[in-house]
């Protein structure tokens, strides 16, 4: 049985699993190497779940004081020695992630899952760098995870059906579907999504269209709830890039050659909505999509 959840990285989407697990009666650990971000992860989840309501009518939501209540805020891993269950969302860089797997490894329990939140490294080379193989598998949530129904499960070479099993469960008891997939660079979602973000910013690096247009066509024309340029701008934009780094290195195929234009933004530090300025605005000035 799973009780308590540890979640690493307080980012976007660690604080939104961790949300999800303690409005479902989890008791959740949120570690991350920042104050600040931890300070933002709890502010961002008590607007989120008094939010909830409003964005999905119908949904019943608990007390924000009751679902923080849940959640411990902390710069120590030594937390999650007493974790059932270790969700890593720490950032897509696997210079960061390879050590921090070495540290949860002899942190955590033998008998505790990782469950590994990455848009293109495979599950396979996370789980090489444990000592548990059988129990790493990937689990891909979508943004916002609170609200997103699915999510994406990858199996790893090595993942044993009894990871499988119990991932499913967990997720299946937070009221999350999900799809089972192989293991390979990008999965299938973002192996597709990652070239269609990347090509609509070609579109705009080379002058065809702008941002408003491009994401304007694919909802009114495709019915999609956002185009591919603010779907860019709501994962990050420094996110899109690693993950087209990775899929170009992976696979050593020039489509998944990263956009200048995408290079030149996150070089000039404007990430899309956590910077409040990406292809689109949100919040001061102009678009920049030169």
């Amino acid at each position: 049985m799973v009780d308590r959840i540890g979640v690493v990285g307080a980012g976007t989407m660690g604080s939104g699993v961790a949300q999800l697990f303690a409005e479902h009666g989890h008791e959740v650990v949120l570690v991350d190497i920042a104050e600040h971000a931890l300070e933002s992860a709890r502010t961002g989840i008590d607007t989120s779940v008094r939010l909830t309501p409003l964005v999905r009518p119908g949904t019943k939501s608990r007390p924000p004081q009751e679902v923080l209540g849940r959640i411990r805020f902390t710069t120590d891993l030594e937390h999650l020695r007493s974790a059932d269950y270790v969700f890593e969302m720490v950032t897509e860089d696997w210079a960061v992630k390879r050590p921090l797997y070495g540290e949860l490894d002899a942190l955590c329990r033998p008998e505790v899952p990782f469950g590994v939140n990455t848009s293109a490294i495979p599950i396979t080379r996370v789980a090489s760098a444990t000592g548990r193989p059988d129990r790493v598998i990937g689990t891909h949530f979508m943004n916002p995870a609170p609200l997103k129904p699915t999510v994406e499960v990858i199996r790893g070479h090595h993942t044993s059906d009894a990871t499988l099993a119990h991932t499913r469960a967990l997720l299946e008891g937070a009221g999350r579907r999900h799809v089972v997939v192989a293991d390979s660079p990008g999965f299938v979602t973002n192996r597709v999504a990652m070239l269609t973000l990347n090509e609509a910013m070609f579109l705009v690096h080379e002058g065809v269209s702008t941002p408003r247009d491009v994401d304007r066509l694919f909802k009114e024309c495709f019915g999609h709830t956002m185009g591919p340029l603010e779907t860019a701008d709501l994962i990050g934009l420094d996110t899109v890039l690693l993950s087209l780094q990775v899929l170009h290195e992976e696979f050593n195929d020039p489509k998944y050659r990263p956009c200048p234009l995408l290079r030149r933004l996150v070089d000039a530090g404007l990430l899309g909505r956590k910077t409040e300025q990406g292809f689109h605005s949100y919040g001061f000035g102009e678009a920049h999509h030169g």
